[in-house]
Protein backbone atom coordinates (compact mmCIF):
# COMPACT_ATOMS: atom_id res chain seq x y z
CA UNK A 1 0.00 0.00 0.00
CA UNK A 2 2.53 2.04 0.55
CA UNK A 3 2.98 6.16 1.46
CA UNK A 4 -0.15 7.41 0.05
CA UNK A 5 0.33 10.42 -0.85
CA UNK A 6 -2.93 12.34 -0.83
CA UNK A 7 -2.46 14.98 1.86
CA UNK A 8 -4.91 14.87 4.69
CA UNK A 9 -7.35 18.22 4.53
CA UNK A 10 -8.29 19.95 7.62
CA UNK A 11 -11.88 19.45 8.72
CA UNK A 12 -13.85 22.58 8.79
CA UNK A 13 -15.87 23.60 11.53
CA UNK A 14 -19.77 22.65 11.15
CA UNK A 15 -23.10 23.09 13.02
CA UNK A 16 -24.02 19.80 13.77
CA UNK A 17 -27.40 17.99 13.81
CA UNK A 18 -28.93 21.45 12.55
CA UNK A 19 -30.79 22.39 9.37
CA UNK A 20 -28.47 25.28 7.20
CA UNK A 21 -30.95 28.05 7.55
CA UNK A 22 -32.67 28.96 4.21
CA UNK A 23 -29.04 28.39 2.53
CA UNK A 24 -29.15 25.89 -0.39
CA UNK A 25 -25.30 24.95 0.41
CA UNK A 26 -24.97 24.93 -3.62
CA UNK A 27 -23.41 27.16 -6.55
CA UNK A 28 -24.37 26.83 -10.02
CA UNK A 29 -21.71 26.87 -12.12
CA UNK A 30 -20.75 27.03 -16.01
CA UNK A 31 -18.78 24.58 -18.45
CA UNK A 32 -15.53 26.93 -17.70
CA UNK A 33 -12.66 24.34 -17.31
CA UNK A 34 -14.26 21.53 -19.27
CA UNK A 35 -12.25 19.91 -21.85
CA UNK A 36 -14.02 17.92 -24.81
CA UNK A 37 -12.61 15.42 -26.67
CA UNK A 38 -15.15 13.36 -28.85
CA UNK A 39 -18.45 12.04 -28.55
CA UNK A 40 -20.19 12.24 -24.95
CA UNK A 41 -22.79 10.06 -23.62
CA UNK A 42 -26.43 11.13 -23.47
CA UNK A 43 -27.84 13.61 -21.29
CA UNK A 44 -31.20 13.72 -20.19
CA UNK A 45 -33.18 15.35 -17.57
CA UNK A 46 -36.01 13.48 -15.32
CA UNK A 47 -37.78 15.27 -13.51
CA UNK A 48 -39.96 12.44 -11.40
CA UNK A 49 -39.29 11.79 -7.91
CA UNK A 50 -38.63 7.88 -8.14
CA UNK A 51 -38.79 6.63 -4.55
CA UNK A 52 -38.57 3.22 -2.86
CA UNK A 53 -35.08 2.52 -4.36
CA UNK A 54 -32.01 0.50 -2.03
CA UNK A 55 -28.33 1.79 -2.36
CA UNK A 56 -27.09 -1.64 -0.72
CA UNK A 57 -22.79 -0.82 -0.98
CA UNK A 58 -20.56 0.84 -1.97
CA UNK A 59 -20.43 1.16 -6.06
CA UNK A 60 -24.40 0.38 -6.25
CA UNK A 61 -23.86 -2.77 -7.77
CA UNK A 62 -21.62 -5.68 -6.80
CA UNK A 63 -19.90 -5.08 -10.30
CA UNK A 64 -19.47 -1.80 -8.27
CA UNK A 65 -20.93 0.09 -11.44
CA UNK A 66 -21.73 3.17 -9.60
CA UNK A 67 -24.15 4.02 -12.00
CA UNK A 68 -27.55 3.12 -10.64
CA UNK A 69 -30.49 2.51 -13.17
CA UNK A 70 -32.93 4.04 -11.21
CA UNK A 71 -34.44 8.11 -11.06
CA UNK A 72 -32.97 9.67 -8.32
CA UNK A 73 -35.51 12.72 -8.65
CA UNK A 74 -32.74 15.06 -8.76
CA UNK A 75 -32.15 16.93 -12.09
CA UNK A 76 -29.65 19.11 -13.53
CA UNK A 77 -32.42 21.29 -12.94
CA UNK A 78 -33.14 21.33 -8.92
CA UNK A 79 -29.82 19.94 -8.13
CA UNK A 80 -28.62 23.64 -7.14
CA UNK A 81 -31.84 23.98 -5.37
CA UNK A 82 -31.10 21.39 -2.41
CA UNK A 83 -31.08 22.12 1.29
CA UNK A 84 -28.39 20.52 3.48
CA UNK A 85 -28.22 18.90 6.85
CA UNK A 86 -25.87 18.17 8.90
CA UNK A 87 -25.80 15.04 11.33
CA UNK A 88 -23.35 14.07 13.55
CA UNK A 89 -22.28 10.41 13.62
CA UNK A 90 -20.06 9.71 16.14
CA UNK A 91 -17.01 9.18 14.14
CA UNK A 92 -15.59 10.03 10.99
CA UNK A 93 -17.09 7.97 8.21
CA UNK A 94 -14.35 7.59 5.77
CA UNK A 95 -15.72 5.77 3.27
CA UNK A 96 -19.38 5.88 1.54
CA UNK A 97 -23.45 5.26 2.96
CA UNK A 98 -25.65 2.68 2.19
CA UNK A 99 -29.63 3.04 1.93
CA UNK A 100 -32.81 0.83 2.99
CA UNK A 101 -35.97 2.10 2.12
CA UNK A 102 -39.03 1.61 4.27
CA UNK A 103 -37.57 -0.99 6.67
CA UNK A 104 -38.12 -1.53 10.41
CA UNK A 105 -36.01 -0.07 12.61
CA UNK A 106 -37.04 0.13 16.25
CA UNK A 107 -40.44 -0.95 15.38
CA UNK A 108 -41.40 1.64 12.99
CA UNK A 109 -41.25 2.24 9.08
CA UNK A 110 -38.19 3.82 8.41
CA UNK A 111 -35.72 5.47 5.16
CA UNK A 112 -32.08 4.71 6.61
CA UNK A 113 -29.01 5.46 6.01
CA UNK A 114 -26.06 3.51 7.57
CA UNK A 115 -22.03 4.32 7.78
CA UNK A 116 -19.31 3.13 9.21
CA UNK A 117 -16.98 4.67 11.26
CA UNK A 118 -13.40 4.69 11.49
CA UNK A 119 -12.84 2.73 14.94
CA UNK A 120 -16.05 0.81 13.88
CA UNK A 121 -19.16 2.35 15.36
CA UNK A 122 -21.83 1.71 12.64
CA UNK A 123 -24.85 4.37 12.83
CA UNK A 124 -28.34 4.26 11.37
CA UNK A 125 -29.87 7.67 10.77
CA UNK A 126 -33.45 8.28 9.48
CA UNK A 127 -33.18 9.47 5.88
CA UNK A 128 -36.11 11.72 6.38
CA UNK A 129 -35.23 13.71 9.47
CA UNK A 130 -31.50 13.14 10.14
CA UNK A 131 -32.37 11.49 13.59
CA UNK A 132 -30.35 8.76 14.72
CA UNK A 133 -31.85 5.36 15.22
CA UNK A 134 -29.19 3.18 16.71
CA UNK A 135 -25.40 2.78 17.22
CA UNK A 136 -23.57 0.01 17.16
CA UNK A 137 -19.91 -0.16 19.34
CA UNK A 138 -17.70 -2.95 18.66
CA UNK A 139 -16.79 -4.93 21.27
CA UNK A 140 -12.62 -3.34 21.76
CA UNK A 141 -13.80 0.45 20.70
CA UNK A 142 -12.11 2.09 23.24
CA UNK A 143 -8.54 0.29 22.60
CA UNK A 144 -8.56 1.62 19.13
CA UNK A 145 -10.45 5.13 19.66
CA UNK A 146 -8.10 8.11 18.30
CA UNK A 147 -5.14 5.22 17.30
CA UNK A 148 -4.07 4.45 13.75
CA UNK A 149 -5.82 1.08 14.77
CA UNK A 150 -8.80 1.97 11.91
CA UNK A 151 -11.14 0.41 9.40
CA UNK A 152 -12.38 2.90 6.31
CA UNK A 153 -15.02 -0.47 4.73
CA UNK A 154 -18.22 0.93 3.41
CA UNK A 155 -20.84 -1.82 4.81
CA UNK A 156 -23.50 -4.13 2.88
CA UNK A 157 -27.19 -4.62 3.18
CA UNK A 158 -27.91 -8.43 3.44
CA UNK A 159 -30.48 -9.17 0.46
CA UNK A 160 -33.36 -9.97 3.16
CA UNK A 161 -33.13 -6.02 4.21
CA UNK A 162 -32.96 -7.21 7.71
CA UNK A 163 -29.46 -7.42 8.48
CA UNK A 164 -25.73 -5.42 7.11
CA UNK A 165 -22.72 -6.78 7.36
CA UNK A 166 -20.14 -4.06 9.12
CA UNK A 167 -16.33 -4.26 9.00
CA UNK A 168 -14.44 -3.35 12.88
CA UNK A 169 -10.34 -2.31 13.18
CA UNK A 170 -10.67 -5.35 15.25
CA UNK A 171 -10.62 -7.95 12.28
CA UNK A 172 -13.87 -8.94 12.44
CA UNK A 173 -17.04 -8.66 10.27
CA UNK A 174 -20.62 -8.12 12.13
CA UNK A 175 -23.74 -8.98 10.87
CA UNK A 176 -26.08 -6.47 12.42
CA UNK A 177 -30.06 -6.20 12.87
CA UNK A 178 -31.24 -3.69 10.63
CA UNK A 179 -34.34 -3.36 13.56
CA UNK A 180 -31.90 -2.59 16.20
CA UNK A 181 -28.28 -2.61 15.70
CA UNK A 182 -27.86 -5.70 18.00
CA UNK A 183 -24.77 -8.05 16.33
CA UNK A 184 -26.02 -11.27 15.53
CA UNK A 185 -22.34 -12.63 14.97
CA UNK A 186 -19.02 -11.76 14.24
CA UNK A 187 -16.06 -13.19 12.13
CA UNK A 188 -12.04 -12.84 12.64
CA UNK A 189 -10.78 -12.17 9.19
CA UNK A 190 -7.02 -12.24 10.22
CA UNK A 191 -4.99 -13.37 13.10
CA UNK A 192 -3.20 -10.02 13.03
CA UNK A 193 -5.45 -6.97 12.83
CA UNK A 194 -2.85 -4.34 14.00
CA UNK A 195 -1.32 -5.14 10.47
CA UNK A 196 -4.16 -6.41 8.62
CA UNK A 197 -6.49 -3.91 7.75
CA UNK A 198 -9.92 -4.37 6.48
CA UNK A 199 -9.27 -1.44 4.23
CA UNK A 200 -11.65 -1.60 0.95
CA UNK A 201 -15.59 -2.52 1.10
CA UNK A 202 -17.18 -4.93 1.84
CA UNK A 203 -19.71 -6.93 -0.91
CA UNK A 204 -21.91 -9.43 -0.89
CA UNK A 205 -23.11 -12.36 -3.73
CA UNK A 206 -25.00 -15.14 -4.08
CA UNK A 207 -25.76 -15.99 -0.90
CA UNK A 208 -21.88 -15.02 0.35
CA UNK A 209 -20.32 -11.64 2.06
CA UNK A 210 -17.03 -11.22 0.81
CA UNK A 211 -14.42 -9.05 2.19
CA UNK A 212 -10.60 -8.03 1.67
CA UNK A 213 -7.59 -7.00 3.49
CA UNK A 214 -4.75 -4.98 3.27
CA UNK A 215 -1.89 -3.02 5.38
CA UNK A 216 -1.38 0.06 7.12
CA UNK A 217 0.38 3.57 6.23
CA UNK A 218 4.04 2.60 5.90
CA UNK A 219 3.73 -0.98 5.27
CA UNK A 220 4.60 -2.14 8.70
CA UNK A 221 5.13 -6.12 8.25
CA UNK A 222 4.15 -8.65 7.82
CA UNK A 223 0.61 -8.87 6.42
CA UNK A 224 -0.58 -10.52 3.48
CA UNK A 225 -3.71 -9.09 1.37
CA UNK A 226 -6.31 -11.36 1.72
CA UNK A 227 -9.79 -12.70 0.60
CA UNK A 228 -12.49 -13.93 2.63
CA UNK A 229 -15.68 -15.56 1.81
CA UNK A 230 -18.21 -15.58 4.94
CA UNK A 231 -21.68 -17.39 4.52
CA UNK A 232 -24.87 -15.54 5.97
CA UNK A 233 -24.81 -17.96 8.92
CA UNK A 234 -21.37 -16.95 10.08
CA UNK A 235 -19.24 -19.13 9.09
CA UNK A 236 -15.86 -18.21 7.56
CA UNK A 237 -15.87 -20.33 4.40
CA UNK A 238 -12.57 -19.55 2.24
CA UNK A 239 -9.82 -17.43 2.02
CA UNK A 240 -7.60 -17.04 -1.03
CA UNK A 241 -3.95 -15.44 0.13
CA UNK A 242 -2.42 -12.88 -2.24
CA UNK A 243 1.07 -14.02 -0.95
CA UNK A 244 1.67 -17.85 -0.21
CA UNK A 245 -1.48 -18.08 -2.42
CA UNK A 246 -0.81 -21.94 -2.01
CA UNK A 247 -1.89 -21.70 1.49
CA UNK A 248 -5.88 -21.76 1.72
CA UNK A 249 -7.67 -20.57 5.12
CA UNK A 250 -6.25 -18.00 7.57
CA UNK A 251 -2.63 -17.92 7.97
CA UNK A 252 -0.33 -16.26 10.91
CA UNK A 253 1.41 -13.34 8.76
CA UNK A 254 4.59 -14.25 10.28
CA UNK A 255 4.61 -17.90 9.03
CA UNK A 256 4.48 -16.50 5.19
CA UNK A 257 8.03 -15.79 4.09
CA UNK A 258 6.36 -12.64 2.14
CA UNK A 259 4.79 -9.55 3.26
CA UNK A 260 2.13 -7.19 1.81
CA UNK A 261 0.30 -7.11 -1.62
CA UNK A 262 -2.71 -5.45 -0.29
CA UNK A 263 -6.26 -5.36 -1.64
CA UNK A 264 -7.31 -2.11 -0.49
CA UNK A 265 -9.20 -0.38 -3.64
CA UNK A 266 -11.92 1.10 -2.54
CA UNK A 267 -14.08 -1.09 -3.99
CA UNK A 268 -12.56 -4.54 -2.43
CA UNK A 269 -13.75 -7.36 -4.46
CA UNK A 270 -15.47 -6.66 -7.86
CA UNK A 271 -17.80 -9.12 -8.83
CA UNK A 272 -18.26 -10.43 -12.17
CA UNK A 273 -22.33 -10.65 -12.39
CA UNK A 274 -22.53 -13.24 -15.20
CA UNK A 275 -20.66 -15.89 -13.75
CA UNK A 276 -20.14 -14.81 -9.88
CA UNK A 277 -16.26 -14.54 -10.51
CA UNK A 278 -14.31 -12.10 -8.32
CA UNK A 279 -11.70 -9.57 -9.85
CA UNK A 280 -9.19 -8.02 -6.74
CA UNK A 281 -6.13 -6.06 -7.65
CA UNK A 282 -2.77 -6.28 -5.08
CA UNK A 283 -0.32 -3.53 -4.13
CA UNK A 284 3.01 -3.80 -3.84
CA UNK A 285 4.44 -7.19 -2.78
CA UNK A 286 6.75 -9.49 -4.60
CA UNK A 287 5.16 -11.35 -7.73
CA UNK A 288 6.47 -15.09 -8.75
CA UNK A 289 3.76 -15.71 -10.73
CA UNK A 290 2.97 -18.57 -9.14
CA UNK A 291 2.59 -18.05 -5.62
CA UNK A 292 3.16 -14.25 -4.89
CA UNK A 293 0.61 -11.97 -6.84
CA UNK A 294 2.09 -8.44 -5.49
CA UNK A 295 0.96 -5.61 -7.97
CA UNK A 296 -1.26 -8.16 -10.21
CA UNK A 297 -4.80 -8.48 -10.86
CA UNK A 298 -6.35 -11.60 -10.73
CA UNK A 299 -9.74 -13.22 -11.40
CA UNK A 300 -10.71 -15.75 -8.57
CA UNK A 301 -13.60 -18.31 -8.70
CA UNK A 302 -16.97 -17.24 -6.58
CA UNK A 303 -15.45 -19.27 -3.46
CA UNK A 304 -12.56 -17.94 -3.69
CA UNK A 305 -10.29 -21.20 -4.10
CA UNK A 306 -8.75 -21.02 -7.84
CA UNK A 307 -7.49 -18.22 -9.96
CA UNK A 308 -8.83 -18.19 -13.50
CA UNK A 309 -7.08 -15.24 -14.30
CA UNK A 310 -4.49 -13.25 -13.82
CA UNK A 311 -2.44 -9.94 -15.07
CA UNK A 312 0.75 -8.02 -13.88
CA UNK A 313 2.55 -5.34 -15.88
CA UNK A 314 5.83 -5.95 -17.65
CA UNK A 315 7.45 -3.91 -14.97
CA UNK A 316 5.85 -4.87 -12.08
CA UNK A 317 9.38 -5.58 -10.38
CA UNK A 318 10.05 -1.65 -10.55
CA UNK A 319 5.93 -0.91 -9.39
CA UNK A 320 7.18 -3.04 -6.20
CA UNK A 321 10.62 -1.23 -6.01
CA UNK A 322 8.78 2.38 -6.31
CA UNK A 323 6.01 2.12 -4.17
CA UNK A 324 4.10 2.27 -6.84
CA UNK A 325 1.47 -0.12 -6.08
CA UNK A 326 -1.04 -1.57 -8.94
CA UNK A 327 -3.97 -2.40 -6.86
CA UNK A 328 -4.55 1.62 -5.54
CA UNK A 329 -7.67 0.88 -7.04
CA UNK A 330 -10.01 -2.27 -7.68
CA UNK A 331 -10.55 -3.43 -11.02
CA UNK A 332 -12.63 -1.77 -13.33
CA UNK A 333 -15.65 -4.27 -14.47
CA UNK A 334 -16.45 -3.08 -17.92
CA UNK A 335 -18.53 -5.95 -19.66
CA UNK A 336 -17.55 -7.34 -22.90
CA UNK A 337 -14.88 -9.22 -21.94
CA UNK A 338 -13.22 -5.98 -21.14
CA UNK A 339 -11.56 -4.88 -17.58
CA UNK A 340 -9.48 -1.81 -16.80
CA UNK A 341 -6.53 -1.24 -13.93
CA UNK A 342 -5.51 1.79 -12.92
CA UNK A 343 -3.06 2.30 -10.13
CA UNK A 344 -0.21 5.18 -8.45
CA UNK A 345 1.82 4.98 -11.98
CA UNK A 346 -0.86 7.51 -13.00
CA UNK A 347 -2.02 4.75 -15.72
CA UNK A 348 -5.35 3.08 -16.65
CA UNK A 349 -5.07 0.37 -18.55
CA UNK A 350 -7.11 -1.61 -20.68
CA UNK A 351 -7.06 -5.35 -20.12
CA UNK A 352 -8.76 -8.56 -22.27
CA UNK A 353 -10.39 -10.71 -19.73
CA UNK A 354 -9.29 -13.54 -22.28
CA UNK A 355 -5.45 -12.54 -22.53
CA UNK A 356 -5.44 -13.09 -18.82
CA UNK A 357 -7.17 -16.10 -18.44
CA UNK A 358 -5.89 -19.29 -16.80
CA UNK A 359 -3.71 -19.76 -13.94
CA UNK A 360 -0.36 -19.34 -15.56
CA UNK A 361 1.42 -16.03 -15.35
CA UNK A 362 0.51 -13.31 -17.35
CA UNK A 363 2.50 -10.20 -17.67
CA UNK A 364 1.72 -6.85 -20.14
CA UNK A 365 -0.55 -7.49 -23.14
CA UNK A 366 -2.61 -4.33 -22.40
CA UNK A 367 -5.18 -3.26 -25.35
CA UNK A 368 -4.40 0.54 -24.32
CA UNK A 369 -2.90 2.59 -21.72
CA UNK A 370 -4.46 5.94 -21.11
CA UNK A 371 -3.44 8.41 -18.20
CA UNK A 372 -5.55 9.01 -15.25
CA UNK A 373 -7.23 12.67 -15.02
CA UNK A 374 -4.43 14.91 -13.83
CA UNK A 375 -1.86 11.77 -14.62
CA UNK A 376 -1.35 11.19 -11.22
CA UNK A 377 -2.08 8.28 -8.67
CA UNK A 378 -5.67 6.66 -9.09
CA UNK A 379 -6.69 5.85 -5.92
CA UNK A 380 -10.57 6.14 -6.54
CA UNK A 381 -13.17 3.68 -8.04
CA UNK A 382 -14.18 5.05 -11.47
CA UNK A 383 -17.55 4.87 -12.04
CA UNK A 384 -19.21 2.37 -15.15
CA UNK A 385 -22.24 3.87 -17.47
CA UNK A 386 -23.73 2.16 -20.11
CA UNK A 387 -25.71 3.35 -22.98
CA UNK A 388 -27.27 1.62 -26.08
CA UNK A 389 -24.35 2.99 -28.39
CA UNK A 390 -21.12 3.26 -25.70
CA UNK A 391 -19.72 1.62 -22.46
CA UNK A 392 -18.49 4.90 -20.24
CA UNK A 393 -16.25 5.43 -17.67
CA UNK A 394 -15.67 8.45 -15.14
CA UNK A 395 -12.64 8.91 -12.93
CA UNK A 396 -11.29 11.09 -10.69
CA UNK A 397 -7.93 11.57 -8.86
CA UNK A 398 -6.34 14.10 -7.03
CA UNK A 399 -6.17 16.44 -9.89
CA UNK A 400 -8.80 16.36 -12.37
CA UNK A 401 -11.54 14.27 -13.33
CA UNK A 402 -12.40 12.66 -16.92
CA UNK A 403 -14.66 10.91 -18.83
CA UNK A 404 -13.58 8.01 -21.11
CA UNK A 405 -15.48 6.32 -24.24
CA UNK A 406 -14.57 2.43 -24.57
CA UNK A 407 -14.85 1.53 -28.44
CA UNK A 408 -12.99 -1.07 -30.18
CA UNK A 409 -10.72 -2.32 -27.58
CA UNK A 410 -9.65 1.61 -26.75
CA UNK A 411 -10.33 3.55 -24.21
CA UNK A 412 -10.39 7.63 -25.46
CA UNK A 413 -10.70 10.54 -23.22
CA UNK A 414 -14.54 12.06 -24.04
CA UNK A 415 -14.00 15.21 -21.54
CA UNK A 416 -11.63 16.15 -19.14
CA UNK A 417 -11.77 18.85 -16.01
CA UNK A 418 -8.93 20.40 -13.79
CA UNK A 419 -10.83 19.25 -10.80
CA UNK A 420 -10.08 16.50 -8.58
CA UNK A 421 -11.96 14.28 -6.41
CA UNK A 422 -13.24 10.90 -5.17
CA UNK A 423 -14.81 7.91 -6.18
CA UNK A 424 -17.54 8.82 -9.13
CA UNK A 425 -21.11 8.60 -9.17
CA UNK A 426 -23.22 8.51 -12.15
CA UNK A 427 -26.67 9.02 -10.69
CA UNK A 428 -29.90 11.15 -12.31
CA UNK A 429 -28.16 10.98 -15.27
CA UNK A 430 -25.26 12.99 -13.49
CA UNK A 431 -22.02 13.38 -12.36
CA UNK A 432 -21.54 13.44 -8.74
CA UNK A 433 -17.34 13.77 -7.47
CA UNK A 434 -16.69 14.84 -4.21
CA UNK A 435 -13.52 17.06 -4.06
CA UNK A 436 -11.51 15.85 -0.76
CA UNK A 437 -11.07 19.83 0.08
CA UNK A 438 -14.26 20.42 0.62
CA UNK A 439 -17.54 20.88 -1.86
CA UNK A 440 -19.61 18.04 -4.05
CA UNK A 441 -19.19 18.81 -7.74
CA UNK A 442 -21.93 17.95 -10.41
CA UNK A 443 -21.56 17.87 -13.90
CA UNK A 444 -23.73 16.89 -16.72
CA UNK A 445 -22.72 13.54 -18.59
CA UNK A 446 -21.22 16.10 -20.83
CA UNK A 447 -18.64 17.42 -18.48
CA UNK A 448 -20.22 20.67 -17.49
CA UNK A 449 -21.02 21.52 -13.87
CA UNK A 450 -23.95 22.27 -12.60
CA UNK A 451 -23.40 22.58 -9.39
CA UNK A 452 -21.00 22.12 -6.18
CA UNK A 453 -22.79 21.71 -2.92
CA UNK A 454 -21.27 22.94 -0.15
CA UNK A 455 -19.84 20.70 2.59
CA UNK A 456 -16.37 19.93 4.71
CA UNK A 457 -12.97 18.41 3.78
CA UNK A 458 -12.62 14.52 3.71
CA UNK A 459 -10.17 11.75 2.38
CA UNK A 460 -11.98 8.47 0.51
CA UNK A 461 -15.66 9.33 1.52
CA UNK A 462 -18.11 9.23 -1.63
CA UNK A 463 -21.54 10.31 -1.96
CA UNK A 464 -24.57 7.80 -3.02
CA UNK A 465 -27.34 9.61 -4.42
CA UNK A 466 -31.30 7.97 -3.76
CA UNK A 467 -35.28 8.40 -3.41
CA UNK A 468 -34.49 12.68 -3.89
CA UNK A 469 -31.83 12.38 -1.11
CA UNK A 470 -27.73 12.84 -1.21
CA UNK A 471 -25.76 11.20 1.58
CA UNK A 472 -22.20 11.90 1.67
CA UNK A 473 -19.83 11.66 4.66
CA UNK A 474 -16.94 14.22 5.98
CA UNK A 475 -14.10 13.79 7.50
CA UNK A 476 -10.37 12.08 7.30
CA UNK A 477 -9.83 8.82 9.18
CA UNK A 478 -5.81 9.77 9.49
CA UNK A 479 -7.19 12.68 11.70
CA UNK A 480 -7.86 10.36 14.23
CA UNK A 481 -11.36 11.98 15.24
CA UNK A 482 -13.70 10.32 17.40
CA UNK A 483 -16.38 12.78 15.72
CA UNK A 484 -17.59 12.98 12.67
CA UNK A 485 -19.99 14.54 10.07
CA UNK A 486 -23.11 12.82 7.96
CA UNK A 487 -24.10 15.64 4.86
CA UNK A 488 -27.41 15.04 3.61
CA UNK A 489 -29.47 16.96 1.16
CA UNK A 490 -32.91 16.93 -0.18
CA UNK A 491 -35.31 18.37 -2.24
Amino acid sequence: MGKIRIAAAALVAVVLGLWVGASHGATVAGSAGVHAAGARPENRDRYAVAGGHDWTRFGWSPARSSAPTFATGITASNVASLHRQQVQIGGTADSSPIYLHAVTVNGRTHDAFFVTTTYGKTVAVDAASGALLWTFTPPGYSSWAGRAQITTATPVADPSRQSIYAASPGGVIYKLSVANGHSVWGVSITRLPSREKIAASLNFFNGKVIATTGGYIGDAPPYQGHVAIISPGGRLLHVWNSLCSNRPGLIEPASCGASDSAIWGRAGAVVDPSSGQLLVATGNGPWNGSTNWGDATIRLDPTATRILGNYTPTNTADLEAGDTDLGSTSPIFLGGGYVAQGGKDGKIRLLSAKRMAGAQAHKGGELSIVSTPSGTDLFTAPAVYRTKSATWLFAADNGGTAAYRLKNGRLAVAWHVGVGGTSPVVAGHLVWVYAPGGGLNVYTLGGRRVATLACGAGHWNSPIVVDGRVALPEGNANDASTSGVLDIWRR
